[in-house]
């Protein structure tokens, strides 16, 4: 089984945490997640194995945060769930899967912890 990585080309932490997969010689699917974002059921699966509320996994300081209406008081999971499929630019970056572990790369070594 190969550890999945939703991955941003564009973002240091996203870049470094590849790399350590990469020199820990861990065979790893690559996701671009703009591009192919994560569907609602993955995305809860996510939320749910990292044990956090969906707000947690939200990039709270992009433009999209107020276009998806997140900056209202009384938004639901599934809400925000939905923003993020939606607008996967509000995701947090980078998330590594490795079977029913979850952690995110921020600092890359956080990643370490799910590795086998």
């Amino acid at each position: 089984m190969s550890v999945k990585i939703y991955h941003n080309p564009r973002c240091t932490k996203s870049r470094e945490t590849l790399a350590l997969l990469e020199e820990k010689g861990t065979e790893t699917e690559v996701i671009e997640y703009l591009k192919t974002p994560p569907d609602v059921t993955t995305l809860k699966n996510i939320i749910q194995s990292l044990g956090i509320q969906a707000m947690q996994l939200v990039r709270c300081h992009e433009d999209e945060f107020k276009q998806a209406g997140l900056d209202k008081e009384g938004v639901t999971e599934d809400e925000i769930i939905t923003a993020m499929v939606s607008y996967p630019k509000l995701i947090e970056r980078p998330i590594v899967v490795n079977g029913n572990k979850v952690a995110i790369g921020r600092p890359p070594k956080n990643i370490l912890t799910i590795l086998d």
